[in-house]
């Protein structure tokens, strides 16, 4: 199998992650229970005409995936490929509004159309008049895995060089006023959330999208070579070490020639005993955590995946993100775990470019 790089990395988030040197002013929130994503100025990318008829994920997605393309130098990728796990949900909301208040009757399509998951994917290829592969995918926690997967086979199979893979949701009032009352967020009481030793369930909800241009060939600014990805829809509690175990074996490495770990630490103490059975097997690896920066969401592992490339590229590591004090001269391989609420569980790694 040929190698694939991921040549630009771009994501908006709870943090300002769109300057540079974002790395520190990295700052965590753990008082609250939603987290809102930072908006760029939207009309600086968007006509003010479309900006009114686009959902934020729309919006974030179009901004993210212009920064990805223009540090890539790509004009026209071979294929378009976005992850999401609740798509453009404000629109369906809307959408789902207007069927009760009009008791089902003289609808407008509109918002139905604007709802559907490849909203996005489509509103990327019709502002860049681009014909080619256009995908989505829609797997919970693992979509942005999926969508890496389909591009990283299509780079291998010689089917494209030059891929904008990418993933993004966004936060509705009304959903996020349901998984308060399912308690999927954490209750007040239970806040500020400790990430790390929690003894509660609940998570603090965040939002956000990362996009990446994904190319059979390194360039001269390449992030990472994206090595390699599993992906396991269910996972017993004490299969977690082989399946760490065999998924560095398949790639002739051993737990001490991962140089960090960066694993999902949510706050919540049922699904978290993942993460901590996880940790245990690397005794020698820096061992690191995000979701306290970019908030819990469906493909949340967008941001973790854009914070491993600036770490293999600027060969530092935010004491913010830390777990452990094992500080590395030089990050070589870098390790994700992450999973929604004890299923979806899925690997990444990702190699100096």
């Amino acid at each position: 199998m040929s190698a694939v790089y991921i040549n630009s990395a771009s994501c908006i988030s709870v943090q300002d992650t769109l300057k540079e040197n974002f790395f520190r002013d990295l700052n965590a929130d753990q008082s609250v229970q939603i987290l809102k994503a930072i908006d760029p100025n939207y009309k600086e990318f968007i006509p003010p005409a479309m900006i009114r008829r686009m959902s934020k994920t729309v919006k974030m997605s179009s901004v993210a995936s212009h920064y990805a393309l223009q540090e890539a130098g790509i004009e026209q990728p071979d294929a378009i490929i976005v992850g999401t796990g609740m798509g453009c949900s404000q629109d369906s909301e809307k959408f789902l509004k207007n069927v009760i208040d009009n008791n089902e009757e003289f609808l407008t399509p509109t918002f139905f159309i604007q709802s559907t998951h490849n909203t996005v994917a489509g509103q990327i290829a019709l502002g860049l008049q681009c014909h080619a592969y256009n995908f989505t995918y829609v797997n919970t926690s693992s979509s942005l895995e999926f969508s890496f997967l389909d591009a990283k086979l299509q780079i291998n199979d010689g089917e494209a060089e030059n891929i904008l893979v990418g993933a993004a949701d966004e936060q509705t009032n009304r959903t996020m006023e349901l998984y308060c009352l399912n308690n999927t967020i954490k209750k007040k009481e239970d806040l500020p959330a400790d990430y790390l030793h929690s003894e509660t369930d609940g998570v603090i909800w965040g939002e956000g999208a990362a996009f990446f241009v994904l190319g059979k060939n390194k360039a001269e600014n390449s992030y990472a070579r994206l090595r390699d990805i599993q992906i396991s829809n269910r996972l017993d509690l004490e299969e977690a070490p082989s399946f760490i175990t065999d998924f560095l074996s398949k790639n002739d490495l051993k737990h001490e020639d991962i140089d960090a770990v960066i694993l999902g630490f949510s706050g919540d103490a049922t699904s978290d005993v993942y993460y901590t059975k996880a940790m245990d097997t690397f005794q020698n690896s820096a061992l690191l955590y995000y979701k306290h920066l970019s908030g819990e969401f469906n493909t949340a592992s967008g941001f973790s995946t854009f914070m491993a490339c600036h770490i293999l590229k600027e060969q530092q590591i935010p004491e913010v993100m830390m777990i452990n004090l094992e500080k590395k001269t030089e990050v070589k391989n870098i390790l994700l775990y992450n999973h929604l609420a004890g299923s979806d569980h899925s690997l990444m790694l990702l190699e100096r470019a």
